[in-house]
């Protein structure tokens, strides 16, 4: 539903950029047009994913208390199960790759009158937003897809501004050695369906400039992490 991942169809052509850009001079831009493993899966998504996440996201964002004016940037907004809890006092961006799901997610706004949120072909992995653009960042169950999370958490770190905070639920490998080992069983098949189980924190923050603020179950037997990490400051 979200980025290009392992064994999908090649999504992308090679695009000249401005002198200066951090990713030089040559990079790869996705087609979200061609993005048909997950557009073909559109309707599938939206009768059973908003009942098995849609209650712990809404629930998490207004958690956040984002404030008046704030800028959000949801990487990878799918059809939009998350929309509803982002206050209107916000200017809320919501990209993915899939138009298909794009579509729905539009057609949400529009029946709801939401004015305060627009959505966005893009690749996670190669935004096209400046440094510096957002106050929060909200990802959910996109970096088990992606093709290199720590790649797109460095570009969701780029533009995020100092002091910013980043939110993400995701199955992040387990840090208990035995639980990690039987779940890791499982990887080989969820490949073939389009995610994978090994991603850890590490493969998420690395070295960024990040630092995690919470870090937790959002049960004490749910498969998913949440996270939420803060830009440091310079």
């Amino acid at each position: 539903m979200k980025t290009t991942m392992d064994g999908s169809q090649n999504s992308a052509q090679e695009y000249s950029v401005p002198n200066g850009h951090p990713k030089g001079k040559l990079v790869r831009k996705a087609n979200p047009e061609r993005s048909h493993f997950y557009s073909k899966f559109t309707p599938a998504y939206e009768a059973v994913w908003p009942l098995l996440l849609q209650k712990r996201i809404l629930r998490s964002i207004e958690k956040l208390h984002i404030p008046a004016r704030a800028k959000v940037l949801e990487v990878g907004i799918g059809t939009g199960i998350s929309m509803s809890a982002y206050p209107q006092h916000a200017e809320v961006v919501g990209i993915d790759l899939s138009n298909g799901m794009l579509d729905q997610a539009r057609q949400k706004i529009e029946r709801e009158g939401w004015k305060h949120i627009h959505v966005e072909a893009m690749n996670a992995e190669e935004l096209t937003f400046p440094d510096q653009t957002f106050d929060f960042i909200t990802t959910f169950h996109v970096l088990s897809v992606v093709a290199n999370p720590l790649k797109m958490m460095s570009e969701v770190t780029r533009v995020l501004k100092p002091g910013g905070k980043v939110l993400i639920i995701n199955h992040l490998r387990s840090e208990t050695p035995w639980l990690a080992k039987v779940i890791d069983q499982a990887d080989p098949l969820t490949r073939h369906l389009g995610w994978r189980t090994k991603v850890g924190v590490e493969d998420v923050v690395g070295d960024l400039p990040l630092d995690i603020r919470v870090q937790r179950k959002s049960s004490p037997l749910s498969l998913f992490t949440i996270l939420q990490a803060t830009k440091r400051q310079g």
